[in-house]
C-alpha cells in the first residue's frame, strides 16, 4: 500500500521543523538520517548543523544518527555533535530503527525519524510505527541526474500532497 511511504509531516529542511511543538507533544528522541538530510551527500557537518544539535540537546532532546553509511563516515560527521549513532543500519529494514529505540531508551511514541528518502527513512519508520518527518533532500548543485528512486519519490509525494487525510499527522494538528 502506497501509504507506507507517506510521512507524518513534510518540511523544507531540518531547520524549519518546529522542535518546540515536538517537545510539547512529548517527543524526546530524534532519529536523523545524515546524507541529503543534514548535509549534502558525503560532506562533513557544518556550523549550522552543529548549532542545531546543540540547541536540541539544550531543549532536552536525545539524538541518534541512523545511517546506511559505514562507521568511519558517521564518526567523521559526528565529531562536533556527539550524538548516538548506528552505522550500516540497513534501512528500510526495521532492525536499525528498533535498535535506535533501544539505544535511546524510549518508546516509539516519544520518538520521531527525520530523513530525506521515502523508500528508506519514511518507509522504515512507518513499518516500525514511529512518527516521521520527511525533509526535501539537499541537492548537489550542477547534478542533473537524480536517480530513478528520486523520480519514484516524486510520484509518491504528489499523491501524498493530494491526500489531506495523510498530511499533518504529527505536530501541525496541535497548532
Amino acid at each position: 500500500m502506497i501509504t507506507r511511504y507517506f510521512p507524518h509531516e513534510y518540511e523544507d529542511d531540518v531547520f524549519t521543523i518546529d522542535y518546540d511543538a515536538l517537545y510539547r507533544i512529548g517527543i524526546r528522541g530524534l532519529i536523523f538520517d545524515i546524507d541529503n538530510t543534514l548535509v549534502p551527500h558525503g560532506k562533513g557537518s557544518s556550523e549550522k548543523v552543529d548549532a542545531l544539535f546543540g540547541r536540541l540537546k539544550a531543549m532536552g532532546f536525545t539524538t541518534l544518527l541512523l545511517s546506511n553509511n559505514g562507521t568511519q563516515r558517521i564518526e567523521n560527521f559526528n565529531a562536533n555533535i556527539g550524538s548516538l549513532y548506528i552505522a550500516d543500519a540497513g534501512k528500510p529494514a526495521t532492525e536499525g530503527f528498533n535498535k535506535a529505540l533501544s539505544m535511546l531508551a524510549m518508546d516509539k511514541e516519544q520518538t520521531v525519524v527525520i530523513g530525506d528518502q521515502v523508500f528508506t527513512d519514511i518507509c522504515g519508520a512507518n513499518r516500525c510505527g514511529i512518527a516521521n518527518i520527511l525533509v526535501k533532500y539537499i541537492n548537489h548543485e550542477k547534478i542533473e541526474w537524480k536517480g530513478w528512486k528520486r523520480y519514484l519519490e516524486w510520484i509518491v509525494l504528489r499523491i501524498y500532497l493530494c491526500s489531506n487525510k495523510h498530511k499533518h499527522r504529527l505536530y501541525r494538528k496541535t497548532i
